[in-house]
């Protein structure tokens, strides 16, 4: 019998009561994709788990203010974040509290309550803020919480939290936390947490039948993430006036508007698949040869955790180029800045099968594939001392 189950049955015959919730903001999908996976993982083992945005506990209409407000930041190529991302560091040398903080504070009484209220014994979460007004309640009541970074690198403010856990994407990163005042003792390196579809092992031939794909074509796959950004009609444009003998596979995510365009322009080019948000991307990373993709930490551990050789394109200024920067160190992916290097990358990538190999061989070494089985182990361990 293997820890997880002796673990998982001891907490079913001591108390099967016991309710996990999990928290996330909308902010990007990566925080609400890696808060399901966790989530799903729990469910599997018959616990009972909740997810839910932290800011719909708080008030709904300040929820769609701030993630319509994140989604504007990330426009034109993400200016706006990036300033804002930049004051953030500013703002942390200078150790004084953020404005972030306080204003997630005020909004400790109403989630303790919601805790309190629905009997949950413990809380994850996979978001700064949430973090921070956990952090918060947990200064006048007694809670236990886990958080979970979903990117690579230690973002402004975390310092700021006071979890039981902090799970980090890799011991590599420890000096970056600590350095920024996280407590060694609280750091856990388990990896970014990805759905079961990611980690699973998938037959090319089989699955490209499933997808009315041509089994003797090659396909690279386009990602610009859950909202779709980037300049990918001009990216795809110059893909086909260079790259031939390849297919190209454009996910538009939940950007219905640029699906439309999309769908439009290449209505008659057999080269260009156009997809709409879809549950079977799994699948079509299964079917590629090569993806290109956007640096989100959890797209880009999804497209890792299936050991595809990946090529990261013009990262939003923040997160995103540290993403890049791990990756590209460790030689698991190539970054691009601009098109020309997209386009010149690609075709290299395309003919040099040594470095498509040697990509996979190092995603294999530095990208975990049980990075929910053990949260949910940790988590487990901890609801059988209570």
């Amino acid at each position: 019998m293997n820890n997880d189950n002796k673990y998982t049955k001891q907490l079913k015959s001591n108390n099967s009561c016991k309710k996990v919730l999990i928290l996330s903001c909308g902010t990007g999908g990566g925080h609400n994709t890696a808060a399901k996976a966790i989530q799903e993982e729990f469910l599997a083992r018959n616990i009972k788990t909740d997810f839910k945005e932290y800011l719909e506990i708080i008030d709904t209409k300040l929820k769609d203010e701030i993630n319509n407000l994140y989604i504007k930041s990330t426009n034109r190529n993400g200016k706006l974040f990036k300033k804002v991302y930049s004051l953030g560091r500013i703002y942390e040398k200078t150790k004084l509290t953020s404005p972030v903080y306080f204003l997630n504070s005020l909004n400790k009484e109403k989630l303790y309550r919601y805790i309190k209220d629905n009997k949950y014994d413990f809380v994850i979460t996979t978001h700064l803020f949430a973090a921070q007004a956990l952090t918060a309640v947990k200064k006048e009541h007694h809670i236990h919480f886990m958080q979970v970074a979903t990117d690579y690198v230690s973002i402004p403010f975390w310092e700021e939290t006071n979890p039981d856990y902090f799970i980090i994407p890799s011991k590599e990163l420890e000096d970056d936390f600590i350095v920024k005042g996280i407590k060694k003792r609280k750091l856990v390196a388990l990896g970014i947490p990805v759905k079961k579809q990611f980690r699973e092992k998938y037959n090319k031939e089989k699955i490209k039948k499933q997808l009315n794909l041509a089994i003797d074509k090659k396909y690279i796959l386009i990602l610009n993430g859950s909202m779709g950004f980037g300049n990918v009609k001009e990216i795809s444009k110059r893909l086909l006036e260079n790259i031939e003998d390849v297919i190209f596979i454009i996910s538009c995510g939940n950007n219905d508007k640029l699906f439309k365009i999309l769908k439009d322009e290449y209505k008659d080019n057999k080269r260009i698949i156009v997809l709409p948000y879809t549950n079977q991307l799994s699948k079509y990373m299964a079917s590629s040869d090569i993806i290109l993709s956007k640096p989100g930490g959890l797209t880009t551990t999804e497209i890792a955790t299936m050991r595809k050789p990946l090529i990261h394109i013009m990262p939003i200024p923040g997160c995103e180029n540290y993403n890049a920067k791990f990756f590209t160190e460790r030689q698991m992916s190539i970054k691009c800045d601009n098109i020309d290097e997209v386009i010149n990358n690609t075709k290299k990538l395309i003919k040099d099968k040594t470095l498509q190999k040697e990509m996979v061989e190092n995603q294999k070494k530095y990208i975990s594939v049980d990075t929910c089985e053990k949260i949910v182990e940790i988590v487990i361990k901890e609801l059988n001392k209570r």
